[in-house]
């Protein structure tokens, strides 16, 4: 009895050290990502890890801005990535650099601007340029956010309707994850009487109206890429998990978190 006892014993050790040998085997992919594809990417990176035996690593930081957790400032000051996950044009931006692999960049989902105001407060009319403009000018405080889409908003978009000096004065600049939070969090609040971001990053935060993408004529064409960065350590897991976001299995996922899929011809 004793014997049988200890061999059965010895039969759970060595199971027990070959499940922790494996997980000490799992290779770990780190990544890089902002806010706007961050909500499609949790949902589906740990599938990725199920199917993959990859860890993920993740590290979030705006696409640009002068924030020190924008994921341009932290790779030009050395910090190590595998992947980077962000607006499609700092994605190109980052491969001229070098800072990114240009033949990796991959377009995982398309893009638009939103607009929200607090809920029960009363819906601006944002459907035309026209009446789009003169929301903007009754506001009496417009809030974006600090990476791509209020980049835009605040350099170009306000230039295109000929109201940048007088929205200038009540401009908020919002910063976003990971220390700060989505622009319409603060129109929650109140802190903000209207507020523009990535529609995926304001669909689904509590105690907004949504009122829908800004005009068409007015939208910058955003998307969202995936690239190996040039100091990446893991490229084939890399690789692995930009396949895996960016195939049209995964566009139902896109599409409830407010993004559009991307079209791919074979």
């Amino acid at each position: 009895m004793k014997f049988k006892l200890l061999f059965k014993c010895m039969i759970c050790l060595c199971f027990m050290l070959t499940m922790l040998g494996n997980q000490a085997l799992a290779a770990e992919v780190k990544v890089m990502i902002s806010a706007g594809f961050y909500g499609v990417y949790e949902q589906l990176a740990p599938a990725f890890e199920r199917s993959s035996g990859y860890k993920l690593i993740t590290t979030r930081g705006p696409s640009v801005g002068d924030s020190p957790e924008a994921i341009p400032t932290r790779l030009m000051q050395g910090q190590q990535a595998d992947v980077v996950i962000l607006d499609g044009e700092s994605a190109e931006s980052l491969g001229k650099r070098g800072l990114v692999r240009s033949d990796s960049i991959t377009t995982l989902a398309l893009s638009q601007i939103g607009a929200a105001v607090k809920l029960n407060a009363p819906k601006p009319d944002i459907s035309t340029v026209d009446a789009f403009r003169q929301t903007l000018l009754s506001a009496k405080s417009i809030a974006y956010s600090d990476s791509g889409s209020g980049t835009y908003i605040a350099n170009t978009m306000f230039n295109k309707l000929g109201i940048l000096d007088q929205v200038r004065g009540k401009s908020i600049k919002v910063r976003g994850p990971p220390s700060g939070e989505a622009v319409a969090a603060v129109v929650a609040r109140g802190e903000a009487e209207i507020g523009f971001q990535q529609v995926s990053e304001i669909i689904h935060t509590p105690g907004i109206t949504y009122l829908g993408p800004i005009p068409k004529e007015l939208q910058p064409g955003f998307s969202f890429s995936g690239a190996i960065t040039s100091n990446a350590t893991q490229t084939q897991g890399a690789a692995a998990l930009i396949r895996f976001l960016s195939d049209p299995s995964v566009s139902e996922v896109v599409v409830k978190t407010g993004l559009i899929p991307v079209t791919r011809t074979k």
